[in-house]
């Protein structure tokens, strides 16, 4: 192990993957960082079938376990750590974990951005097994189901019409009196014969066995609870990104996403963004793969021009 490295990753999903593939083809000493699951969110998900070339059995778990194996392949090491702190101040950074600090030349920030989750009983439990944050990944696995929606924000209904292509029928379920999306997005809701929407409701719980089967709702108005007979359970409360670590130490917008130019560097000579954590307009498995590689290209790069004999 050198005292060290070209790159420290942190963050093992497509985006940070994607980085270490590109890196280790690059003859770049690299470490990636994870705390949680390698593949991020995207391990995840039921189905990645709008991942290029993912046609038969595009599971995430799949598809992530391969992008890992290929980082591996070409000599990145990927490493189960939490990360505490960083200093990315000098020409030489610093990351320590719960286990030890390592120096890197540069840095590529990959931490991506989770689901706001509501915390009610059942949702853990059933994630994966009906319960999704991605309709756009997931739909297929609905067909002539019954699924209700969480969230009647712009997102909630854009991914609840679009569920309609699959579903059997879609509740779209709003804690306020009215929904929060757009004009025009209430009124293809208002207009699909397949959507219902229930506002003033709020999702107590999500109940079944094995998979869902029922959400208990409750009217925020009046008090009263009722049970809706489902098999999926889509929640769009939101998305926020897990940069609050970084906050200080490279420019954010007021979300606290990451600012980066189109090579994915930071206002931080040295230290890149890649993924869901860094602004941007589309947030999908193929365009975290994307970033990751710009970032390690980038990063190949600045250590030619900076860290040369």
């Amino acid at each position: 192990m050198p005292d060290l490295y070209d790159c420290l990753i942190i963050g093992a999903g497509p985006a940070g993957l994607s980085a270490a593939i590109y890196a280790g083809r690059a003859r770049l000493s690299t470490i990636v960082f994870e705390k949680k699951q390698v593949g991020g969110q995207a391990a995840l998900t039921w189905g990645l079938e709008n991942y290029p070339g993912s046609v038969e059995d595009p599971t995430g778990p799949k598809i992530t376990a391969r992008m890992r194996e290929q980082a591996e392949y070409f000599g990145a090491l990927i490493k189960h750590e939490e990360v505490k702190s960083v200093d990315l101040s000098g020409k030489v950074k610093k990351v320590v974990t719960n286990k030890g600090t390592y120096e890197g030349k540069t840095v590529i920030l990959a931490p991506g951005a989770s689901h706001i989750r509501l915390g009610i009983p059942g949702e853990e439990k059933f994630t994966g097994k009906g319960v999704s944050y991605c309709a756009t990944c997931d739909a297929d696995f609905f067909t002539d189901l019954d699924v209700v929606v969480i969230g009647g924000g712009d997102s909630g209904l854009q991914e609840g019409l679009y569920l309609t292509k699959y579903c059997n029928s879609v509740t779209i379920v709003e804690m306020l009196p009215e929904l929060r999306a757009s004009k025009i997005l209430q009124e293809r809701a208002a207009n699909n014969p397949k959507v219902k929407i229930l506002t003033h409701t709020a999702v107590e719980s999500i109940e079944g066995e094995d998979l869902v089967e029922k959400v208990v709702l409750k009217d925020t108005q009046t008090g009263e609870r009722t049970e809706l007979q489902v098999q999926g359970v889509f929640v769009f409360a939101g998305m926020k990104p897990d940069t609050e670590l970084f906050k200080g130490l490279v420019d954010m917008d007021e979300k606290g996403y990451i600012k980066t130019d189109e090579y994915m560097r930071t206002n931080v000579p040295g230290v890149f963004a890649a993924g869901d954590c860094r602004v941007k307009w589309l947030r999908q498995v193929v365009t975290a793969a994307a970033d990751g590689a710009q970032a390690a290209v980038a990063a190949e790069r600045y250590v030619d021009e900076n860290f040369s004999d």
